[in-house]
């Protein structure tokens, strides 16, 4: 299928790895044009050439820390002509909610949230002007079952889809979508070096420890494993695309059922 990419600009922000690199990658291998973000220059660097090899693509790379006003800015100041922004940037950390102090809570909310909101009210004029764009969230299955290990970033999930509904209801009318995707627990490579690290602690395999983890903390999976980077990008790539101009406002789950409900 044709995504109907080509000509498109795509800013994916925290793109080294993980799912925002499975997201940049799967948009360059559609013909859009990816601008790669992560805050060390080596990383992007590495992320822009391997992209570049596996899809021989149009990427470009932005080194910066968009959670910062200016670095937000001048990557739109380079970048005018962004149509389609993917808010990838989050940080997350397992603390007991006593141990978790008044610091924690506005850093979570300004890397997680207002980093989006940010790129967001920056990428919005140019949207308007050319009346299409596309900006998704990507926020969590935790938005909507808070991990009692992470409430502070199920917090910043959840005001996520507050403010995808809200910007989507603000261009109602317009040819701009926005959209928040929920994944539930991936493989990236912050969770998969953590299982690993795991499973060699307690001299257990990879799939010991994923099974465990299935049956004891997210026992409402319906897929009974993690899920990939892959699959969370092959939906944010239909997202952003012409072909999904009806869908705007939403939250889509790519959970792998974990939310236990039909809606």
């Amino acid at each position: 299928m044709d995504l109907q990419l080509k000509g498109k600009v795509a800013l994916v922000s925290g793109s080294t790895a993980g799912i925002g690199y499975a997201i940049a990658n799967t948009l360059a291998q559609e013909g859009a044009t990816v601008i790669v973000n992560g805050r060390k220059q080596a990383a992007v660097d590495e992320a822009v050439e391997r992209i570049r090899a596996d899809t021989k693509g149009t990427v470009l790379g932005f080194a910066g820390d968009l959670s910062q006003a200016e670095v937000a800015e001048d990557v739109v100041r380079r970048h005018p002509d962004i149509n389609i922004l993917v808010n990838n940037l989050g940080i997350f950390e397992p603390k007991a909610f006593e141990d978790i102090p008044d610091a924690d809570w506005l850093r979570f909310f300004d890397v997680n949230v207002l980093s989006g909101v940010r790129l967001a009210r920056l990428v919005l004029p140019e949207m308007k002007r050319s009346n299409w764009g596309r900006i998704v969230f990507i926020s969590s299955e935790s938005a909507v079952q808070i991990p009692t290990e992470m409430i502070h970033y199920g917090m910043t999930k959840t005001a996520q889809l507050a403010v995808s509904r809200g910007l989507a209801e603000s261009v109602a009318g317009t040819g701009i979508t926005v959209n928040s995707v929920l994944p539930g627990p991936t493989k990236s490579r912050g969770v998969g070096d953590f299982v690993e690290d795991l499973a060699r602690s307690n001299a257990k395999s990879f799939e010991q420890v994923e099974a465990e983890f299935f049956e004891h903390v997210r026992p409402t999976s319906l897929i009974k494993r993690f899920g990939t980077p892959q699959e969370v990008a092959s939906l944010v790539a239909y997202v952003v695309s012409p072909l999904a101009s009806a869908t705007t406002g939403a939250a889509l789950r790519v959970d792998g059922g974990v939310v236990k409900s039909a809606f």
